[in-house]
């Protein structure tokens, strides 16, 4: 079983930063661009709980089916996604926005588990856990250029 914490802080309010992780549509707008990313779902899709979205990943040039579940919508303090279909056993990922400082600490927490049994658990620490890093510190940089952080 794998996890990342990562915390960032942003220089603007809980209402101002919330919406913008509330639009699905916006997680292409931080997912890294040689992940292939895209939103495929259509229609509505208005935050909440039992919400399905369904994504397109090529983390190796090969197109995935990524779909998941908002397990707990709780704005603007959190909300969880959770895989249901996707190149993870498991993937549990809370989502927390805490006012501090005058700004926004932006927690995630993302416990997950690779496939493939004792194999899976010897690749996660070589090749899964620094990818997922590489991702979260570019999500990181274009958080912070969205939000006014500093550098």
């Amino acid at each position: 079983m794998g996890r990342l914490v990562r915390v960032q802080w942003v220089p603007r309010p809980v209402d101002e930063v919330f919406p913008f992780f509330a639009e699905p549509r916006n997680l292409a707008v931080i997912t890294p661009p040689w992940l292939g990313f895209r939103v495929v779902s259509d229609g509505d899709l208005s935050m909440r709980t039992g919400l399905r979205i369904e994504y397109r990943v090529s983390p190796l040039g090969f197109p995935q089916r990524w779909v998941s579940e908002i397990s707990r919508w709780d704005p603007p303090h959190a909300f969880v996604d959770e895989q249901r279909v996707g190149p993870y056993r498991r993937w549990h990922h809370l989502h927390r926005f805490e006012p501090r400082d005058g700004g926004t600490e932006l927690v995630d927490e993302i416990d997950y588990e690779v496939p493939m049994g004792p194999l899976g658990r010897l690749i996660e620490p070589v090749l899964v856990a620094p990818r997922l890093r590489r991702i979260f510190d570019y999500r990181a940089r274009v958080i912070g250029d969205r939000f006014g952080v500093a550098r």
